[in-house]
């Protein structure tokens, strides 16, 4: 009997700590609803549509969700915890929240998806929200909004602020995830107003701010955010080290990801221009009347 329930145990120990690591550190209902929202509005649109509709399939769904289900892990887990005590956790974070989260999502080019998936109801609000979204993507603004919030929350001044209210430590948060889902919309989904080559050049542009901020925060010999000195550290790492750690994800990883979206445009185009000589060998209808 006590062997059985030690081998019980040595199963249900082991669920118990990932159930409790799963639980939300502090609980944001926004955060919750928001990610319960886009999957029930995203599953919505795949039922209506089909699964052999062209906008579906099975990859893009996973990715989709996939991006989603970051977004609450690095939100509504007790990942949260070290992201508040730890700066290199917290630079983790915002990688997911401003690059990774939303570029596969926007990577499933859930457009007709969503628009399937949405309640008549939200037209309207749709509608309203355009004109903003047009200035926010506009190809001068995207490229600034997307370096300059990682720049602007890492003013040593500001991040103090942040991490100890949590309302502007909300704000920063999700400033970052809606403005990551904006600048990888623009520059990853095909689009008449704005051709492959611009996007390349949005998507390089943002590189060498990110590579400065990076090699600025891995070489300071300086702790520039002694905030983590005056709540103290999740774990017990020098303060440069944390310090060099962050900056070393604000530097190549970031950069990376826009690396790999230039691939995925000059991969779109190189299909745009096989679909273009594809339709310009075909041969011509013959009349019926011929």
């Amino acid at each position: 009997m006590a062997e059985s329930t030690a081998l019980l145990d040595s199963f249900t120990a082991p669920l118990a700590s990932l159930a409790s690591w799963l639980a939300p550190w502090e609980f944001e209902p926004l955060w919750g609803l928001a990610c319960l929202a886009a999957s029930a509005v995203y599953l919505r649109g795949v039922r209506r549509l089909g699964r052999r509709h062209p906008a579906v399939g099975w990859a893009r769904p996973t990715a989709f969700l996939a991006g989603l289900a970051l977004v609450y892990l690095v939100s509504q887990t007790h990942y949260d915890y070290l992201s508040q005590y730890m700066f290199f956790p917290h630079r983790a974070q915002h990688l997911v929240l401003h690059h990774t989260a939303p570029f596969l999502m926007v990577l499933a080019f859930p457009g007709p998806v969503l628009a399937a998936g949405l309640p008549a109801g939200l037209e309207g609000p749709r509608r309203l929200a355009r004109p903003l979204i047009d200035v926010l993507q506009q190809p001068l603004v995207a490229p600034l909004l997307f370096v300059g919030l990682i720049y602007f929350w890492l003013i040593p001044e500001v991040h103090f602020d942040a991490m100890l209210s949590r309302e502007l430590y909300q704000l920063m948060n999700w400033s970052m995830l809606v403005d990551g889902v904006l600048f990888w919309w623009l520059v990853l989904t095909p689009s008449t107003r704005l051709g492959h080559g611009r996007r390349i050049l949005l998507l390089l542009a943002v590189v060498p701010p990110q590579i400065l901020l990076g090699a600025y925060l891995t070489f300071s010999s300086t702790v520039l955010f002694d905030v983590y000195e005056v709540c103290g550290r999740a774990w017990p790492l020098a303060p440069l080290v944390d310090q060099q750690l962050g900056g070393l994800i604000t530097w190549i990883p970031a950069t990376m990801m826009s690396v790999i979206g230039t691939l995925i445009v000059l991969r779109q185009l190189r299909r745009g221009e096989t679909s273009d000589r594809q339709t310009a060998a075909a041969p011509a209808p013959r009349d019926a009347t011929g």
